[in-house]
């Protein structure tokens, strides 16, 4: 019997989550398998996989074909470099010490190459945040300042109806147009005369007829002045 180590689906519609399982080449996709050996989720960043590394080690070893797919994700968690270690093992190579050694190694800088991956994605996905939020604060102040500035026009030709509608009444209720008014008023004040030019013309007048009354009462007191000898 042909044994292939493949995914069957589970899950629900665009959720999918896989069960990784050893099961007959002439089975199925989620049909019958042999033996579930991890799971395998797509859905987060990066992929969770758990696996059964001694079984996975196991039936690769014995012989069972890993599909593309999974070839990948074993070879992601270190299944197939553990098999090439035992290879290495069973021709005499290396001893069981050594490889077990050389695999645990490998899995510690792996995991550190998961965790700094994850980092990385997690301080890109808060930049990320950072600037869409910064650029929907732009977008957003924008937006207030355009409104502000409809608003301030609205209320400029509001104010200007309602003069022009006060000047409307004014002028239906004097008969008379605001605009001539207010035109005339410059004349009238150039016309009208300054009132030091009133003094200075008036003031000639008062301080003249002091004079003539002395000159006109001059030749009486003479007279007078003559007829007094005479009496005596």
């Amino acid at each position: 019997m042909a044994v292939k180590i493949r995914l069957a689906r589970r899950g629900r519609k665009k959720l999918a989550m896989f069960d990784v399982v050893v099961a007959d080449a002439r089975a199925p996709r989620d049909g019958r398998f042999v033996e579930k050996i991890g799971t395998y989720n797509p859905n987060t960043n990066p992929a969770t996989v758990v696996l059964n590394e001694k079984q996975a080690i196991q039936w690769v070893l014995n012989g069972a074909q890993p599909t593309d797919t999974v070839r990948a994700i074993l070879s992601h968690k270190g299944i197939m470099y553990a098999k090439h270690l035992q290879v290495g093992v069973n021709k005499g190579a290396i001893t069981q010490e050594q490889a077990d050694a050389k695999f645990e190694a490998w899995k510690a800088e792996k995991e550190v190459s998961i965790q700094t991956k994850a980092t990385t994605l997690q301080q890109s996905k808060a930049k990320s945040k950072a600037a869409r939020l910064e650029a929907e604060a732009k977008v957003s102040s924008a937006r207030a300042e355009n409104i502000a500035a409809k608003n301030k026009v609205a209320e400029e030709a509001l104010v200007a109806s309602v003069v022009e509608a006060i000047n409307e009444a004014e002028e239906e209720a004097t008969g008379v147009e605001v605009d001539e008014v207010v035109a005339e008023a410059p004349a009238a004040v150039e016309e009208a005369p300054a009132v030091e030019e009133v003094v200075a013309e008036e003031a000639p007048a008062v301080e003249a007829a002091p004079v003539e009354v002395a000159a006109e009462e001059t030749p009486a007191a003479e007279e007078a002045a003559e007829e007094a000898p005479a009496a005596e």
